[in-house]
This record gives C-alpha cells, structure tokens and sequence, in this order.
C-alpha cells in the first residue's frame, strides 16, 4: 500500500501509478447506459483515509477493511474499489467491453411490428443510421438500435457488384454475367412496395455468398439517390460521405468557409471552360467549331436571323504558352462577363432588351437597350427592369448588337454569366468560348436543375444580390455579369476543388471529427449521458484517396487491388504499432470501397454515371476468371475483415446502386439525339438516333433498376 501524502512530497515516486479507494456514489439514473457503474470522487485521499477506522456494517455489525478479493488491475463493472492515480491524477477508466451474452450488448434489430418503413430505404438512410450512433443524428425508425453508448467502432464498405438476384435460391452463376440485357434487366426488377428485408438462410445461399447469412441477419432493399422525374442518377458515394447540414437558427443561406488545413491553388480560367459536350447537354446553340471536321461543319448555315463569331475552329483560340504572362489567371485571353435581359414578345417568346458587357477588371464595355422587331406584350418588369418609357426612344435593333459582337468576339475571347444559353438565344449568336457559374457551382439534386445567381453570391460570396425594393425595380445587368465575374475570379484563386464538396450538406468526416459523441463505456465516467468529442476517421478506397471526399478523413489509405482495401480496413480498425499514421487502438469510423466484382460485371464508371465520384484513378483492376472466383474471394475477403474487428463493432455493406449498364447505354443515346436536334439547320427526321416516347420510358424503367441496390446491417 502506498502512503499518498507521502508520494506527493517523495518526487523520486511522482510518476509511480499508484491506486486508492473510490468512494461510493449513487449510481447514474440513465436508462441509456443502464446506470451501471458509481462516480469517481475527485477528492484528495489522505494517509488517514487509507488507515481508515473500523466501520460498522448495517447487516453483520462486523468491521469492514480496505482490502479487495482482487487486485486493482482486475476488470470491474462498476468502477468502484481502487483508483489508478498516475502522476497526481486519476486514469480514466472506461467500462469493461459486454460478453456477448450480456443484457448491455449493442444491437441493430428489424422489428415488422414495431418499424416506422413505408418505403425502400435509402442510401442516406445508412448514413443517418452512423450519425445517430456516433454523432448527432436523430433516431432512426425503421431498426431499433440498442445500447448505443456501448458501440465501439462503425466499418462500412461500398461494393458495386452486389446484386439481390445473387441471394436467390438456386441461381447458376457460370450463365449469370452471360444472361442478354434483357434478362439481366428483369432479373433486377423489383416492386417498390417489396420494401422489407429479407432473412438471410444458409442453406438457401448459393456457395460463394453462404458466409454472409453468418455476418448478417438480412438483405436490405437499398434505394440509391436520383431523379426519377429527370431520369438521373446521382453518386451514392456523395450520398453517403455528404451529411445533411444542421438547421440554423437565424433565417437566410449559410456562407461557405474553407474546410480546416485549406490551401488556396491558383488555376486558370481556361480550366473552368465549358466542354462541347457540356455546351450541347446544357442547350447552347452550335457553333461550326463544335462540330467534326468534315461535311457537317463544311455544310453549316446559321437558321435566319442568327450568327455565328468568327472562329474556324477550336484550336483557332489556342495561345501559345510564350505569350502568356506567368502567373495570369486569364491566360491571354479576354474575358467578358455577359448578362441580358429580355420582355415577352409571344407565348414562351423572350427577345432582347438589353445587353451589358463587363471586362475582367470590372469595366462597363458595353450597356446598350435593344428594341425587339416584334411588339413586346409584358415588359416583365418586376424581373427585367425594362419599362415602355426606356424603350420607347432606342432605335438599337438586335442586327445591330450582333454585327457590334461579330467585331468583339475574337477567337481568344471567353464569355462568361449565368446560365449564358439563354442569354446567347435571346442574342440569336453562337460562340464556343464560355465560362458558365451554373456550370461550375452545380445544382446538389444535378442537372438539369440549376442554382440561382442569387444563391451562389450568397452562398459563395456573401453578398445579396437581385434585392430590388420588391417591386418594379427588377434585375440591374451590371451588377449581375459583375457577380458572376467575382464567382469565376474566386474560384481560380481557391482552385477546382473549392466549393464543389459541400454543396448540400456538410462532409460525414468533418460532421464525425466536429459533433462526434462519446459515452461512459468508451470515455470514462465524465461521458456520462453523452459528451461531445469528435470521433477519429479513415477512408480505404481505390486510387488517390485524397482527390475526393474522402480527404476530409484522420487518415487516408489509397489502394490499387482489394486485397490492399482488405489490409487497409484491418490496418484502420486495429491502428498502427506506432500510431504514427494510424493512431493506436484504431479508429472509430472506417469508409471503404472494393471494385474488383464492379469491374467483372461491368459496372465500373466507364459509363460515365451521373455525379459518380471515380477519384480519376488509373488503376483500373483486371477481371477475375469467373464470377463464382470473384464472389468466393470476395465473401472471404468479408470474413476476414469481420474476424478481425473487435466486439461492440457495427459493420455496414452496401452495394450503391444496382446494374447502371442499360441506363447508361440510353443516357448516351439521349445526349447524342440533343446534340444533333440542338444543330442549327439539323432536320429531325434525318436525325441518326431516333428518340420517341418508347425510349423515354425505358430510360425510366433503367433508371429505376439502376437506383435498386442492397444492404447489410451487423454487429460484431
């Protein structure tokens, strides 16, 4: 026994561990911690407390003595008998891990009776299952979670592939990859009311996919994120990593701030520059350029009252490196910001009103009022800010403004506003040159939806644009196309990645590091009920982890085979020796993806999925022999990873999204059909791809099997 008053003078023995008696306290009335364990006394024990005086004990009256039938390092529920004191203060000491048999054990049950599903759950459903256990997240209803204080770490692994026709009784998988589109198609449908898990038997698995009925309990129906109504797809990733923001109090929209560790990278504006295909897609009018050398461009007539700049081709704006200044955003390119406005001159019929043209320093080169050639039926005012008095002396005609921009527009010019198609319509002009802030700053639910000018300025630059005094003031030009140049100019100095993670929500990374919560079981008794620290994080994932989301995370591990991902996971799970770069003990969330079975069935991102996030990696893995290799190395590759998480560990399997193959082959007939309609002087009946209401619906149909993914919930 040691003396401490003693220790505390003796400073040869400062940093001995030494131990004293906690004293007893009322136990912790918190149903969620089960009340288990007495509070620790912060007093100073003197050399008087440690010799103590006999007590008398109510029920025997026998003396009861310091002494314990165990040492101080034995293991003990309730946190009572002797403290650890290690130089002068008290080692948190955090409750015993639960025997899987014991009452306080975590779980994630389905109960049909008592679950809130009226639906398919979603991929943000998963996600909001991880905020609730380890975060700030609220309660989910269609599982009931129990003991969640006593959860110690979350796994999650992303596998394309996966497929719920795989878990079908009796299904042969050496004519499965092989089965024609058709068949491949109705085997991924499923009703939308065929929502409920469903148990997973042994003995109705297949061989390769019979160790997953002994990690889980069921198969989830997953829904992926998309638009049904747009036919689109969006990225389950962005999904998963991207956590919904906190509601504010005060009303209005959050200004963005760079992450923590932000560096700025200065980029050239010629980087930002709308590709043809993003021209097409968006619905700007052709320019010859755009189009292949050949017949076409040859044979290219602007429709009546339309122009065209004066550029033979792409390549005709090319600067040669000598000439550009080192260090310029601009890159020897002139760039103007364009914005119009326009009054109503038919039903759905916009024309021309006004013009304002802005240089990059901030310049006015041209402001001009347009007089359409038709009678304008409603001024617009409210939006347009154009009245009869302003325009009743203008004599300008839109020929006019087009023969001034003919002369303007060089081949080095870039135009750049806000939603420029239609400002290029009303114009009748076309150049391939433009800088578009809907473009760059997209809409979070995808095209072909597209934030407001005045949003981005708030979001992005703190400013209140369009306030106008509510009511015929209308828009000022001006200060738009000055708006969208201050965007383009703060995006070049951030760099690409500025502004382009956050959009919707905030990242699951920083959402965990920021509002992570601890419990008693995992940090000592001051956690009780719930104590805010952040909790630490890895991604796992093919290429250079870093380029994507998933840099937000403690720790990145970049892969380039599954069985690296399969290390990585263990490695962040179990930490590293040293905890130089995985901290010891592991972390508590893990975020991985394998794409070994993606690439055997063909789903990877060769297809160019709506807002896939690909990390633009190289190393793209090489196809397993046969499907039932792929699916045995892959269930073990599971196995492994579950035998070496520790107790109290919830371990989620998603496959993201279900078979993208037909969705994407029809995606790619739309575009190509827009693009030749959207070709002045194009008939549409000699149009190479033929798009009726037949292909619309089974774009539709392929959208809906593309969003029918699975899940699998456990605890370790």
């Amino acid at each position: 026994m040691v003396d401490m008053g003693k220790n505390r003078k003796n400073k040869g023995t400062r940093g001995i561990a030494t131990t004293r008696p906690a004293l007893a306290q009322p136990a912790a009335a918190n149903g969620s911690e089960d009340g288990i364990g007495s509070l620790v006394d912060e007093t100073t024990t003197t050399a008087a407390d440690l010799a103590g005086s006999p007590q008398t004990n109510g029920s025997n009256g026998s003396a009861n003595s310091l002494k314990r039938s165990s040492t101080h390092d034995a293991e003990d529920d309730d946190g009572d008998g002797w403290q650890t004191i290690e130089r002068g203060r008290p080692v948190k000491k955090h409750k015993k891990v639960p025997g899987a048999d014991s009452n306080r054990y975590p779980a994630i049950h389905f109960s049909e009776q008592q679950a809130r599903l009226q639906a398919k759950i979603n991929v943000s459903s998963l996600r909001d299952l991880i905020l609730y256990l380890f975060a700030d997240g609220p309660a989910p209803q269609w599982v009931s979670v129990k003991h969640r204080p006593e959860f110690r770490k979350i796994v999650t692994i992303m596998i394309p592939g996966l497929e719920e026709a795989m878990f079908k009784e009796n299904v042969d998988f050496s004519t499965y990859s092989s089965a024609p589109s058709d068949q491949a198609a109705e085997r991924a449908d499923t009703s939308p009311d065929d929502y409920y898990p469903r148990a997973l038997k042994k003995e109705a698995l297949a061989q390769p996919l019979q160790p997953f009925a002994d990690m889980f309990p069921h198969i989830w129906p997953v829904r992926a994120p998309g638009d049904d109504k747009y036919s689109k797809l969006h990225s389950p990733i962005q999904s998963m990593l991207t956590a919904p923001l906190v509601k504010e109090k005060k009303s209005g929209v959050k200004p963005v701030s760079d992450p923590h560790g932000w560096r700025d990278e200065r980029t050239r504006i010629t980087e930002f520059l709308a590709t043809p295909d993003e021209l097409m897609e968006n619905g700007f009018p052709t320019h010859p350029a755009m189009l292949p050398a050949g017949g076409r461009r040859d044979d290219f007539k602007d429709p009546a009252g339309w122009a065209h700049t004066r550029i033979a081709k792409l390549e005709d704006g090319d600067v040669p490196e000598a000439e550009i200044e080192q260090g310029s955003i601009t890159a020897g390119r002139q760039v103007l910001a364009l914005d119009c406005e326009m009054c109503m001159t038919g039903e759905s019929e916009f024309s021309l009103t006004r013009i304002s043209l802005v240089s990059w320093d901030g310049e006015v080169v041209m402001d001009e009022l347009v007089k359409p050639d038709k009678p304008i039926i409603d001024y617009v005012t409210r939006f347009s800010g154009i009245t009869k008095e302003m325009l009743d002396p203008v004599t300008t005609t839109l020929s006019d403004i087009q023969a001034r921009l003919l002369d303007l527009l060089t081949p080095r010019t870039f135009l750049l506003g806000h939603s420029l198609d239609s400002d290029l319509k009303a114009m009748k002009l076309a150049h391939p040159f433009i800088v578009d802030t809907s473009i760059l700053f997209p809409h979070p639910r995808g095209a072909p939806l597209k934030s407001s000018l005045k949003y981005l300025a708030q979001k992005y630059l703190g400013r209140e644009v369009q306030k106008g005094d509510g009511t015929m003031s209308g828009h000022d030009s001006i200060e738009d196309a000055r708006t969208c140049l201050d965007l383009v100019k703060k995006k070049c100095e951030k760099g690409k990645a500025w502004a382009s993670g956050d959009v919707q929500g905030e990242n699951l990374f920083k959402r965990l590091a920021r509002a992570g919560t601890a419990y008693r079981a995992t940090a000592g008794p001051q956690a009780t009920g719930g104590l805010p620290l952040g909790k630490s994080s890895a991604a796992v994932d093919w290429g250079d982890a870093t380029r994507s989301a998933c840099n937000a995370a403690t720790v990145t591990i970049s892969c380039k085979s599954d069985a690296d991902v399969e290390a990585g996971i263990v490695r962040a799970v179990q930490g590293d020796p040293d905890g130089l770069e995985v901290p010891g003990g592991g972390v508590d969330f893990v975020w991985a993806r394998m794409r070994e079975l993606e690439a055997l069935q063909g789903w990877w991102n060769r297809n160019k999925l709506a807002g896939a996030d690909d990390n633009d990696n190289d190393n793209e893995p090489s196809d397993t022999t046969s499907l039932t290799t792929c699916l045995t190395t892959l269930a073990a590759r599971l196995q492994r990873i579950h035998a070496a998480l520790p107790p109290c560990t919830a371990l989620i399997v998603l496959s993201g999204t279900g078979d993208p193959r037909e969705m994407g082959r029809l995606q790619a007939m739309q575009a190509r059909h827009r693009r030749e309609y959207n070709t002045p002087g194009s008939n549409w009946d000699q149009l190479s791809v033929r798009w009726t209401d037949d292909e619309d619906q089974a774009l539709r149909r392929a959208v809906r099997r593309a969003r029918s993914g699975i899940g699998f919930i456990g605890v370790k």
